[in-house]
């Protein structure tokens, strides 16, 4: 069996703890999602949400490391300080300035959360409240990143408003890849406790939040594998071996079958 090529695309699923995420291959590129980068070997993070974006750039791992995040637009010389008028203190994220001149604002309102919040309790009435509110109100905050020297960070062009995930997915495909291995994109409802890695972790929601409506999700996965005919998805699951969305290109493997197209 010839070796493993293509991408490993490292989702935050509970199940991807049974392979070692910090080997290195010469034969593939990596891909890992948000908090990936604190315990996997990665050649390309993508993050979405602001909060974790900031974490791993005050962490220091986007001066060494390839990053994509969502809307990271960089600015000169501007000066944030009217924004903050608009944001109280304790929901300003804000890194040392020191000398720097450029700098990242993101900004979730707390009026926008509210409507999503009502919106989804219209839509979903059954839905527990708390968590839903949870959920909504997740990454409100004014975040201003303050920009060290060179950084390997790239703004995400397209897709956008997507959950890590797919975009890691569909960022691996614009690459050029022709196989790619999705590990730990576990599936989830409302009626199941979260199923994350990092589940009460800074940036992160706490452990007894629920599952998420996949919904959406599913749709930015489909789209991708129809956008990408000609590559081969390998969705790896010991729990469900079998092509769990009935596309032509994607076929379910097991953890060992996986372990069999690394070492053969």
């Amino acid at each position: 069996m010839p070796p493993l090529s293509g991408a490993l695309i490292y989702g935050n699923g509970e199940s991807r703890k049974v392979w070692d995420t910090t080997k290195e291959y010469t034969n593939c590129s990596t891909w890992g999602c948000n908090a990936a980068y604190r315990d996997c070997k990665v050649d390309n993070l993508v993050a979405i949400d602001y909060g974790i974006q900031q974490e791993i750039y005050e962490s220091g791992y986007a001066s060494n490391n390839f990053c994509w995040f969502a809307d990271w637009n960089r600015l000169e010389g501007f000066d944030p300080e009217f924004i903050k008028m608009n944001y109280p203190r304790e929901l300003i994220f804000e890194t040392k300035k020191n000398n720097n001149e450029l700098c990242v604002v993101q900004g979730k309102e707390a009026a926008v959360a509210e409507k999503n919040y009502q919106e989804m309790m219209n839509k979903f009435p059954h839905l527990d409240r708390e968590d839903v509110k949870r959920k909504c109100y997740n990454n409100v905050g004014l975040y201003i990143t303050w920009l060290e020297g060179n950084d390997r960070v790239k703004n995400i062009q397209y897709p956008k408003e997507w959950c890590a995930g797919s975009t890691a997915i569909h960022l691996a495909c614009q690459a050029g890849e022709k196989h790619v291995y999705m590990l730990g994109f576990d599936l989830s409802s409302y009626d199941e406790p979260l199923n994350n890695i990092y589940k009460g972790t800074d940036n992160y929601l706490p452990p007894e939040s629920k599952g998420f409506n996949v919904e959406s999700w599913l749709r930015q996965l489909i789209l991708t594998f129809k956008e990408f005919p000609d590559t081969q998805f390998y969705w790896v699951d010991d729990n469900n071996e079998n092509n769990k969305l009935l596309v032509k290109n994607v076929k379910g493997i097991t953890y060992k079958h996986l372990t069999k197209y690394v070492w053969g």
